[in-house]
């Protein structure tokens, strides 16, 4: 069953259609009616489990939201980037490239996580935190303010 729709309502962004998403049956949080963010294509956000793009959030190229995700403030999700389990992206984040963002981990602010980096378990990574290369954060840990975490780095708590 289709729990959501791709709207009339387009946003053009470095020359690709984004599509308005609208709810079509409840789930989760979300009531039959509600307005969403801005999809590419269906394939960016599953029609299964309660994952969901909210407000200005934006996902596009090869990008999929899926799980109990979400998506929402102005972050952006797009590449072949990942985002499930109950993850989190928020804020003015950018999740991008091979990036995967899982579990019931966060990225929140300005951070930044790309590559083949992964963000996973309850970890954080937020304000201009830059996440990338094959580094993992997981756990507890908490990446924040400036901090970068790069090449085949593992931080963990």
């Amino acid at each position: 069953m289709k729990k959501y729709k791709l709207t009339k309502e387009v946003k053009e962004v470095f020359g690709v259609k984004l599509y308005c998403i609208e709810a079509i049956a409840d789930f989760g949080n979300i009531s039959k009616g509600a307005k969403g963010g801005f999809i590419e294509k269906e394939k960016n956000l599953s029609q299964e489990g309660n994952a969901w793009v909210y407000g200005n959030a934006q996902v596009s190229g090869n990008a999929h939201v899926s799980g109990n995700a979400w998506v929402f403030g102005n972050a952006q999700v797009y590449g072949d980037a990942q985002v499930y389990g109950n993850a989190q992206v928020y804020g003015n984040a950018h999740v991008y490239g091979d990036a995967q963002v899982y579990g019931d981990a966060w990225v929140s602010g300005n951070a930044q996580v790309y590559g083949d980096a992964q963000v996973y378990g309850d970890a954080q990574v937020s304000g201009d935190a830059q996440v990338s290369g094959d580094a993992h954060v997981s756990g507890n840990a908490h990446v924040s303010s400036n901090a970068w975490v790069s090449g085949d780095a593992q931080v963990y708590k």
